[in-house]
């Protein structure tokens, strides 16, 4: 009788201490950090592979000479979902609408009234079409370390462009028929960060 006690009293033990190290281990603090361990590798993993940016090289700096500057049509915003006709395919200024698109890669058109939003707060809009492999690393790269509201980079798709690149700020443009990194890089520190609604640089 009193081994089968002291056997009862050995396996709740046992039974216990397993508990306790199952808490330990797996207790809302262990699945927390396991949580932010996986987001983290996740997110190292999926990360765009880094591309140098080179802005203000002699070849980067020459290129600016090819960039067109066009009146300020304006800041006004327009209902929300709005079209405005704009007299450029594009736009670089004007009326647009109150929710910009915010700074990242996107693989499905955005509306022209919401990229106008996103050169006001000092974003560069970037328009492509089929670009190269080692074009779209560079921009993937350039967006993921550049992607504050009001100094980010925005790249959108727009058909017709073939591997032409073009590049525009707020009342400023530069038409790439080939990438150019350095050229773009220069662009991009040149005008990045500078819209009317809040310069930050």
């Amino acid at each position: 009788m009193v081994e089968q006690t002291n056997s009862r009293r050995q396996s709740r033990r046992r039974t216990t201490q397993r508990f306790n190290v199952w808490t330990i281990t797996f207790g809302p603090i262990g699945v927390t950090a396991l949580m932010v361990t996986v987001i983290a590798f996740l997110a190292l993993r999926n990360r765009p592979e880094r591309v140098a940016f080179e802005p203000n090289t002699e070849a980067g700096t020459a290129a600016l000479a090819a960039v067109q500057t066009f009146p300020d049509q304006g800041r006004q915003h327009v209902a929300p979902g709005e079209a405005v006709d704009y007299d450029s395919e594009f736009p670089t200024s004007g009326p647009h609408d109150p929710t910009p698109v915010m700074p990242g890669v996107y693989d499905e058109v955005q509306r022209p009234e919401q990229l106008v939003h996103s050169l006001e707060h000092g974003n560069i809009v970037i328009y492509y079409d089929q670009p190269e492999a080692e074009t779209m690393k560079a921009l993937e790269s350039w967006a993921d370390q550049f992607s504050g509201p009001w100094e980010g980079i925005v790249a959108v798709p727009k058909a017709g462009l073939g591997q032409e690149i073009v590049l525009t700020a707020w009342t400023k443009k530069l038409v790439m028929p080939k990438f150019d990194p350095q050229a773009a890089a220069t662009f991009i520190d040149e005008y990045r960060g500078r819209g009317p609604e809040n310069p930050v640089r």
